[in-house]
């Protein structure tokens, strides 16, 4: 609610508004909180100024007073709450500072599981008798194929190359004498 007084005749407009202020204290005074604002839910935020400082100040001009506030200050200012606005912003900043320290921690979580993951594979990756070099994929993954749960012999060459120690890739001498 916004009040404009215009200064006509005997009257104090000053002494009318402290009147006003302390008859209305129910109507627009807010319950402190713990971060320093004042909550005015369900509160009417009562303004009031004069004509005479309007017209030499203009609307944004400092020339508003909110019930329960001692100073004069622009409209805008005036119908807000700048310290609930700024327990409001660090409220949500600690909010994303939490959440991206938890999207952080499951980065870390999700990369050692996978480490973890890998590492667990490479262990139980099958080498070779003959030579003791490691199965690369491919080689592994045909040697475990299945077919309907029994063991599939994909490749039966391979075995007969690995029982005569010739399963390695011949240079170009032995290719020739072979």
């Amino acid at each position: 609610m916004l009040l404009v007084f215009n200064r006509v005749g005997d009257r104090n407009s000053n002494r009318t508004i402290l009147r006003l202020i302390e008859l209305t204290r129910h109507l627009w005074e807010g319950e402190r909180q713990r971060g320093g604002f004042h909550d005015h839910d369900g509160r009417i935020p009562i303004i009031a100024t004069g004509l005479t400082k309007l017209r030499e100040h203009g609307p944004h001009g400092p020339v508003f007073l909110r019930f329960g506030r001692d100073h004069m200050e622009p409209l805008w200012a005036a119908v807000g709450n700048p310290r609930r606005e700024a327990v409001d912003a660090r409220a949500r900043e600690e909010a994303r500072a939490r959440q991206e320290g938890y999207q952080a921690q499951l980065r870390r979580a999700a990369t050692e599981q996978a480490e973890k993951k890998s590492a667990e594979r490479e262990a139980r990756r099958p080498v070779c008798a003959g030579c003791g070099a490691q199965f690369t994929d491919e080689r592994w993954e045909a040697a475990g194929a299945t077919d309907w749960g029994v063991s599939k012999d994909t490749h039966p060459h391979l075995r007969r190359l690995q029982a005569t120690g010739r399963h390695r890739r011949p240079s170009g001498r032995q290719a020739g004498a072979a």
